[in-house]
């Protein structure tokens, strides 16, 4: 029996080793975000003191993160919200109130009445290219 290094094992049977993201991402970018969100923000410790505690702290992150924490990539809405159906009527919501707000107070809006984008189709963090090259939209429904 003989033996060789793993990386040139690899190398051999034309796998490339890397350790960057590349344009198309080949870990799970929805993980590496949530990852940043969880750890920018100003409560995440130092260390945790035990396992239990950081399960804990990262059981409350996810609660927060998918109920609470507006997403800029669905509406600034909550995942929660299209996942649950209710993505249609907490626009609407969200719109009447900016509406009143500019019933009460045009002069404080320079353009226009403020409008609520309406829930995407579809999100990527990397589309994939064959969707690109069709110029659709995306396949990753949220409703």
């Amino acid at each position: 029996m003989t033996s060789r290094c793993v990386t040139q094992l690899l190398s051999d049977l034309g796998v490339e080793k890397t350790h960057s993201r590349p344009h198309f991402s080949n870990d799970n970018p929805h993980s590496e975000a949530q990852f940043k969100t969880l750890k920018y923000r100003s409560d995440f410790p130092v260390c945790f003191s035990s396992i239990e505690d950081a399960r804990i702290f990262c059981s409350e992150f996810l609660d927060w993160h998918y109920n609470e924490h507006p997403h800029s990539g669905i509406a600034m809405v909550t995942p929660a919200i299209p996942h649950y159906g209710k993505a249609e009527q907490t626009i609407a919501n969200l719109q009447g109130v900016l509406e009143e707000a500019f019933a009460a107070h045009p002069e404080r809006f320079v353009r226009h009445a403020p409008r609520r984008d309406p829930i995407p189709e579809a999100v990527w963090i990397n589309r994939p290219e064959n969707d690109r090259a069709k110029g659709e939209t995306g396949a990753a429904l949220l409703q």
